[in-house]
């Protein structure tokens, strides 16, 4: 448990999103200091709809709805039956302040419930909005934050939770795929209620003060093509 507690740092700016604005110290010592020409993040659309429906089990990605990056943002490829949301994030789902906010090899299949794809999914959706308008990392901070404050997004939704099971995640240069795990989303720092980041217990947690949720993670054993995970 110390090994994957280590990783929670840069794990959880790879699988939530962050709003903190960068340096420019920073962004001067990043490998990635700028936006990529937009067609490094962008992918063939069958490809991407496989790849974000890794994301969790077939059980459950089958009957999802599975949306994909265009040039315009993100639309909605292949409708789902089931409540769930599929999507692949970029490398702008992680903290404004981090280096490898703009890294285009970044590829993170989620899978999202009914609750999570109405109020999580929604940051991430506006800040794709925002980085294709052009908008600096400063200005996406911006957006986001002042849509929270006016209620332009919706507030978390009780019971929002995600699927992070897929094998050819890749969610940064160090960590890659990482492990298989869930997420779950609690508003607020709520990390001392779950028992999370304590010795022996299962759950990892980060809180995301600018996203204004805490995200609880559970490492689970196996892939979500049922192969299990070696780490």
């Amino acid at each position: 448990m110390p090994t994957r507690i280590g990783h929670v740092a840069s794990l959880i700016i790879a699988v939530t999103v962050g709003l903190a604005v960068a340096s420019p110290a920073q962004d001067s010592k990043s490998p990635y200091p700028a936006m990529a020409s937009l067609e490094k993040y962008l992918m063939p659309a069958d490809a991407e709809i496989a790849l974000a429906r890794s994301a969790a089990p077939a059980s459950v990605a089958d009957g999802a709805t599975v949306m994909v990056l265009g040039r315009q943002g993100y639309t909605t490829a292949a409708p789902g039956t089931n409540g769930f949301l599929c999507y692949l994030e970029r490398s702008w789902a992680r903290n404004t302040e981090d280096p490898e906010f703009w890294n285009p090899k970044m590829r993170a299949p989620n899978c999202f419930n009914g609750a999570a794809a109405r109020s999580v999914a929604q940051i991430y959706l506006l800040k794709t909005r925002l980085v294709l308008a052009g908008d600096s990392k400063a200005q996406i901070a911006h957006g986001i934050a002042a849509a929270l404050d006016a209620k332009k997004l919706p507030a978390l939704a009780p019971g929002a939770m995600c699927y992070m099971m897929s094998k050819q995640q890749y969610l940064n240069d160090s960590d890659k795929n990482w492990h298989p795990h869930l997420m779950f989303y609690v508003a607020g720092d709520a990390a001392q209620s779950w028992g999370a980041n304590l010795q022996g217990s299962p759950v990892i947690a980060a809180n995301d003060a600018e996203a204004r949720v805490t995200v609880m993670m559970v490492v689970v054993n196996h892939w979500s093509d049922g192969t299990p995970d070696p780490h």
